[in-house]
């Protein structure tokens, strides 16, 4: 069993400051972030976590995936830039403020800043048209039950890699929360929220990945007993994947660099 293989281990949200005892800092960037370039190594997994309270790692990263990931968005929708934006692969440590553990927000704003200070990142935004994903409720209506967490909760969706099956518990999440982990991390094209449902919620969802999932990274799970995700979907949360071709937000990349070493 692996755990939070692909940067899938998210944690959205975290403890009020109220419940830390802690003013919480103003997360406008890392206090310091060591960039490392690394071979790829896909047994290894890619990753992106805090570990502890302000340690912030990402292992395993290219630059674009880098840029998917701190502005919630398909892979598939960043394009431009040097060509080893997508080839390179890179390592970060880095150390958040204040003695808090930032939310993910948190976490995303400060990776923002370090893209645009150590690799030189400008973009501008395209509407383009892609084939998506369209998460809808299923004829039958949602399976989903409202979660009974304090507004200040914390938010999570962490994946869980079993040889037959990926296992994903979500509490207390918004279906904002899991269409932006699905296109980020999971699905292979851009995913939206068609559901229209506004609450906060507890799943657990069960399926066997394809090739098609987390950029081919995760196992195929073969004469599985799990259902494919598009049945799993339907099955056990009463909403429905569509596929089809919309309207969507790409970033293109005008400018990056290599990142310099501090």
């Amino acid at each position: 069993m692996r755990v939070g293989l692909v940067g899938v281990v998210l944690v959205v949200g975290a403890l009020a400051a109220q419940a830390q005892g802690v003013a919480r800092p103003q997360f406008d960037a890392f206090e310091v972030a060591m960039i490392r370039p690394v071979e790829h190594d896909a047994k290894g997994g890619r990753f992106l976590v805090m570990q502890g309270t302000d340690r912030f790692v990402a292992k395993d990263y290219t630059l674009k995936l880098l840029i998917a990931a701190a502005y919630d968005l398909n892979p598939r929708t960043v394009s431009g830039g040097p060509g080893w934006m997508d080839a390179e692969h890179f390592d970060i440590t880095a150390v958040t403020p204040g003695g808090v553990k930032p939310t993910r927000a948190e976490q995303m704003a400060m990776l923002r800043s370090l893209l645009v200070e150590r690799f030189r990142l400008a973009f501008h935004r395209e509407e383009k048209e892609f084939s998506i994903y369209r998460l809808e409720v299923g004829k039958g209506g949602a399976k989903l039950k409202e979660s009974a967490a304090a507004v200040d909760a914390p938010s999570q969706l962490v994946s869980v890699v079993y040889p037959q099956k990926m296992v994903l518990p979500a509490r207390n999440v918004s279906m904002g929360d899991f269409v932006a982990m699905l296109q980020r991390a999971v699905l292979d094209r851009p995913v939206v929220d068609k559901t229209g449902l506004m609450g906060r919620y507890d799943f657990d969802l069960e399926w066997a990945p394809d090739e098609t999932q987390f950029g081919g990274e995760v196992p195929v799970a073969k004469d599985a007993a799990a259902p494919s995700f598009f049945t799993a979907v339907t099955e056990q949360l009463g909403l429905r994947v569509e596929a089809t071709k919309g309207m969507v937000s790409a970033l293109v990349v005008d400018r990056a660099e290599r990142p310099s070493a501090d």
